[in-house]
């Protein structure tokens, strides 16, 4: 059994917005089970972590949120992409592009050369 491994710092943030973008709007519940879901249940998503995330995404306006009812007739908080979020979503895909491309040339030295 594959031990699950908690989000890196930084990144939770771009997965909130790239599920939104391919998955429409979500409640935490939904965000959080296809971040799982994406990573194979590689990852776990701390609720505790996941609502202030997704609180600091609304206040820098990237998400917009709205409460509806979800699949079981429960009232839940619905989080959808803003137009600004779409924006963040390429600039953060640029940067995590940038970044992991970084870390490559310190984890094989001898590829930068290649």
């Amino acid at each position: 059994m594959l031990e699950k491994t908690e989000i890196w710092q930084g990144t939770l943030a771009l997965m909130v917005l790239k599920t939104l973008e391919g998955m429409g709007p979500l409640h935490g519940y939904g965000i959080a089970r296809r971040i799982e879901q994406i990573s194979g249940d590689s990852l776990s998503v701390n609720y505790g972590t996941l609502y202030p995330a997704l609180l600091k995404l609304e206040q820098e306006g990237f998400i917009a949120s709205e409460w509806a009812p979800s699949e079981n007739n429960r009232r839940a908080r619905f989080y959808r992409l803003t137009a600004a979020g779409r924006r963040q979503v390429a600039k953060a895909e640029r940067e995590w592009d940038r970044a992991t491309k970084i870390v490559a040339r310190f984890l094989d030295p001898g590829a930068e050369s290649a």
